[in-house]
């Protein structure tokens, strides 16, 4: 398949760039790409949760009251689960494991599925390069606005540029990223990506 090559301001060109239809022309997996997300998350997420147990809580552990007689259950001591500012019964821990196992070729299935339905659904812009003069925010965002985005978009590049990177680490609604680190959630999220052509090599080759 062919993609069209947008210029300077947004408009098509005559220019095309060939494209693997293994790539950008895979049929949608609704089921693939949920788990793709819901794996990348989970490994990316950071335990930091801690709750005590009965026995960790600071409580006396003599009887709250008699056992008998006053018509209310028996209780052993206020450290129990049933009490307020009791231990929890099945605690948060620092070291519980969120990761999700996902084979090789499922991962490149599912980000080959992603930009299949980037290009059907007119997300994904192809430039030649793109780049800022100076690390400055108001030469970026001009830059965006010259190709006609208004959305949140991200931007996926072949190599480092460090104007590109200080220009738009001030912005939420962009992201400069290589095409190397191309994740997942980030492909889903933003409405707009752009991508130049050494980046779309890059994506084949890496994908292929």
């Amino acid at each position: 398949m062919e993609l069209k090559i947008l210029n300077k301001q947004g408009k098509e060109t005559a220019k095309t760039i060939k494209a693997s239809d293994a790539t950008f022309g895979r049929e949608f997996n609704e089921s693939l790409i949920h788990q793709l997300v819901t794996s990348y998350m989970s490994n990316a997420r950071q335990v930091t949760r801690s709750q005590k147990t009965r026995a960790e809580v600071k409580h006396s552990t003599r009887k709250p009251f008699r056992q008998k007689g006053t018509g209310n259950a028996r209780a052993g001591m206020t450290s129990s689960p049933l009490w307020r500012g009791g231990g929890r019964t099945f605690p948060n821990r620092p070291d519980e494991n969120y990761s999700q196992k996902l084979n090789k070729k499922a991962y490149r299935a599912g980000m080959k599925s992603i930009l299949s339905e980037l290009v059907r659904q007119n997300r994904l812009a192809i430039v030649e390069d793109f780049k800022v003069d100076a690390p400055k925010t108001k030469q970026f965002i001009e830059k965006v606005k010259t190709l006609g985005i208004t959305d949140s978009v991200l931007i996926l590049v072949d190599a480092f540029d460090e104007n590109l990177y200080l220009s738009s680490r001030n912005l939420t609604n962009a992201l400069v990223v290589e095409a190397r680190y191309a994740d997942p959630v980030s492909l889903v999220h933003f409405p707009k990506v752009i991508a130049t052509t050494e980046a779309v090599k890059q994506l084949e080759e890496m994908f292929a």
